[in-house]
């Protein structure tokens, strides 16, 4: 019997019936290295055309050239050229031809388009004498683009865009998710698609392993083998005389896909990230997700737009997560899977190179980025089951022998201390002793060890015991604590669950640095907390008591953070789960 999914965790741990993680969109440029710079262009002038004077000139008729090589393959293989227009989305394009065609592997159609892009031009300069040479510089200028939109067998749709003029840079744009399907096939491994994802799978152990095959040697292969097929701009001289074609990353996304069990886990979901992460995109929450520090002010500041968006497609909600040139994007796919995707925009936001070679890198932070922010809503989130620990804790009991036992209030400053020093010996294999809690009891309540009798922790040692939180070693007069003990709030869920969830060690975003508006003389989480803290240590008795109600509400926002907590609503109709672009 199916059961109603209540949380974040609940839909995560028990209704999802398995995931993938896939390298998802990739937008590579494809460019010589040698001829990204004038003096690289001096050099092929004067090397390649044996010209004696630097000029783009001679470049002229290169380019037409490969303008009538892409007309006659358009012409010899029955491949029709499309005008694109203004406004037009090329994808809508494809798709309608992509229905027409049935060949396991070759050249869908064509499509022209006027683009702004970089290139090289020639201007006149005045030496000291006042006579003229030409001059090569970069600018930049509206040209013809020739889309070459293919289907390959290994890797399924994609297209290759080129640059009509010197020197002839283009873009590669292809779906790892498409690639894993096509090879899924090919290993013979059953599957249900879903798009670009996989709605069923036979194997998803298997699956996950072609996925994690995609690397920079079948990119890199895909681009050699239609440069092969394809109209090229350069002859085999120039190719043999080193200029060869690189690949560099522009864009990447990553992508964890978990496919649910039913259409309402995903909604359950979305109704409670909405609710509860909205503030995800803030800069120290961010850098929870990526793992890495953010600096707001000062002359070293960490540059970008931090913000989270809510984008909503007819009654389907997406979270949107800025950073940098990153975003994070979570969407109900299809009504049947969550998807979690990292954009890449950047490399150099994570200190990694833009060449492709560096891929292994960047999947490493995009795949770890979506499990940061699964982990930061899961923990963030406050659970029906926390509310019931925490209300076992503070209700009366009645024990077997019909003993009522008070229950340990939140409000008192004594339950509070209780709850924060038995957390220190957590960890202690041999347990501790009434003198050991008492010698960490007093400092949180500000008084001195020998001021509270051992009848007074007896009496709170037996309260601990009898509502499960600790348990007495057999034949010993040592405690240790129970296993719930650990996962027991220590904190209103309502008013600080976040709060602490976020400094738990067993969270993977434990070291990150506290927020700047929080208090800074102590730590925000109690000493109980840090693991490095052993019986032996002995609190500073003038430390402030970080456990009293007053300490325990969140820092208030500044205006710069109630900025980041914007929200925009994409009209419906609109598509949410379309390729991103920088907003």
């Amino acid at each position: 019997m199916m059961t109603l999914p209540r949380t974040v965790a609940d839909v995560l741990a028990r209704h999802v019936r398995f995931e993938v993680e896939c390298i998802d969109r990739m937008y590579l440029n494809v460019y010589v290295p040698q001829l990204q710079f004038p003096l690289g262009i001096v050099g092929y002038v004067r090397r390649q055309l044996g010209m004696p004077v630097a000029s783009t000139a001679p470049l002229a008729a290169i380019t037409e050239g490969f303008v009538t090589a892409v007309r006659r393959f358009a012409t010899d293989h029955d491949v029709p050229i499309v005008d694109f227009v203004k406004g037009q989305r090329k994808d809508d394009v494809m798709h309608d031809h992509l229905t027409r065609f049935t060949a396991t592997e070759g050249v869908v159609f064509i499509g022209r388009a006027q683009e702004k892009t970089s290139l090289f031009r020639t201007e006149k300069r005045r030496d000291d004498q006042g006579r003229t040479y030409p001059w090569i510089v970069k600018t930049t200028g509206m040209v013809n683009h020739f889309y070459f939109y293919c289907v390959d067998e290994d890797f399924g749709p994609f297209f290759l865009k080129f640059c009509s003029y010197f020197p002839y840079n283009a873009k590669l744009c292809l779906n790892g998710n498409h690639w894993a399907q096509r090879q899924a096939g090919k290993a013979g491994i059953g599957f249900v698609p879903l798009d670009n994802a996989f709605a069923a799978v036979d194997d998803p152990a298997g699956l996950q392993t072609i996925c994690d095959r995609l690397g920079p040697d079948q990119i890199d292969a895909l681009l050699r083998k239609w440069l092969a097929i394809l109209p090229h701009p350069f002859t085999p001289a120039d190719r043999d005389a080193g200029y060869h074609y690189d690949l560099s990353i522009l864009q990447a996304e990553f992508s964890l896909t978990q496919t649910l069990d039913r259409p309402v886990s995903g909604r359950v979901f979305f109704e409670q990230v909405i609710r509860d992460n909205l503030d995800i995109g803030r800069p120290d929450q961010v850098s929870l997700v990526f793992d890495r520090r953010l600096v707001r002010t000062g002359p070293r500041a960490t540059p970008g737009r931090f913000r989270t968006r809510v984008i909503t497609d007819g009654v389907t909600p997406s979270l949107h997560v800025d950073d940098k040139h990153a975003t994070i994007k979570q969407y109900h796919k299809e009504g049947k899977a969550l998807r979690t995707e990292t954009t890449i925009n950047n490399t150099r936001d994570f200190n990694i190179g833009k060449r492709l070679v560096n891929l292994p890198a960047l999947r490493r932070v995009g795949f770890t980025a979506n499990r940061r922010l699964l982990d930061v809503q899961t923990i963030s989130h406050d659970p029906t089951d926390g509310h019931t620990a925490f209300a076992a804790i503070t209700d009366p009991i009645i024990t077997d022998t019909g003993r009522r036992v008070a229950g340990m209030r939140f409000t008192d400053c004594r339950v509070q201390a209780l709850l924060s020093g038995i957390l220190v010996f957590r960890l202690l294999p041999h347990g501790f002793t009434n003198r050991d809690l008492r010698e960490h009891l007093a400092p949180l309540l500000g008084r001195d060890p020998s001021t509270i009798t051992s009848g007074q922790m007896s009496y709170d040692l037996r309260r601990l015991r009898l509502h499960g939180l600790i348990e007495r070693i057999p034949r010993t007069h040592r405690y240790q604590l129970t296993p719930p003990a650990s996962a027991t709030p220590c904190s209103s869920p309502a008013s600080t669950t976040g709060y602490y969830a976020l400094a738990s060690p067993n969270s993977p975003t434990a070291t990150a640095t506290p927020h700047r508006y929080a208090e800074q003389p102590t730590p925000t989480t109690p000493p109980s907390i840090s693991s490095s803290t052993t019986p032996d240590s002995r609190p500073d008795l003038h430390t402030p008591n970080l456990t009293h109600p007053s300490r325990l509400r969140p820092p208030k926002p500044s205006k710069m953070i109630l900025r980041l907590r914007s929200i925009s609503v994409v009209p419906s109709g609109q598509r949410a789960d379309g390729p991103l672009r920088r907003s």
